[in-house]
């Protein structure tokens, strides 16, 4: 996904970008959505799925920009901090237990955030900051998302964020809108089927255990992204 972001970026501005991560991932479920119909939109938990919306398409933006304007390893890394952000937002948004054992590990690993940034050699740059923010805000969708699973499948909850991120992002296609050239059509096609897979897959991965038990896989990404 994040190759296929900044080939696109290369291009195209961020907000188109976002957009044809979100249409193209509601192609792909659209088939889901045919065949359930409005049963499979069916929920007693509309807010929780906007807030959830709103705050993954935020960080979307956030990281697109990001990985347009950085390496993306690094873009990844920063972005990926949300496993060290998730046990706070867990704690303070469900009253969770803050498990003590963890104290040490997100303590190195803010250490490592900071080695990364190098605040020292005055080289911080909105790129860098907008993907941590992007992990910090990966890191309340991720939550909202534990909390839907408990009564949601993942499907719908997948599904829900699709539609939502097209209608909102599609606001602003009015004033930034260039016509894509036809090669980056094929690139914004592999978009939506790795980002949408990844959704899937993550989503299912929430069902199953505490964001927190098994967030730090997340981190196999930046191997992968390199």
């Amino acid at each position: 996904m994040g190759v296929c972001i900044q080939i696109c970026a290369q291009t195209l501005p961020n907000g188109m970008v976002v957009f044809f991560r979100n249409i193209s991932g509601l192609v792909f479920l659209s088939p889901i959505l045919i065949r359930g119909g409005f049963s499979v939109l069916r929920t007693d938990h509309l807010k929780q799925h906007l807030f959830r919306g709103v705050a993954g398409l935020s960080s979307m933006y956030c990281f697109f920009y990001a990985i347009s304007h950085m390496p993306l390893a690094d873009a990844v890394l920063l972005n990926y901090t949300l496993p060290l952000f998730i046990p706070v937002v867990e704690s303070l948004w469900l009253g969770e237990s803050f498990p003590l054992r963890l104290t040490a590990p997100l303590g190195l690993g803010f250490l490592g955030v900071v080695i990364v940034l190098q605040p020292g050699q005055g080289i911080i740059t909105a790129a860098a900051l907008l993907a941590l923010l992007a992990g910090l805000l990966s890191a309340v969708a991720q939550t909202g998302v534990r909390q839907l699973t408990k009564t949601e499948p993942t499907v719908r909850i997948v599904i829900y964020f699709a539609l939502m991120g097209t209608c909102l992002s599609a606001l602003s296609l009015p004033f930034v809108w260039v016509t894509p050239a036809p090669a980056i059509w094929l690139v914004i096609v592999a978009l939506g089927f790795s980002a949408t897979s990844g959704q899937l897959f993550m989503t299912k991965a929430y069902s199953f255990a505490p964001a927190s038990q098994f967030g730090g896989f997340v981190y196999t990404g930046v191997i992968f992204a390199a």
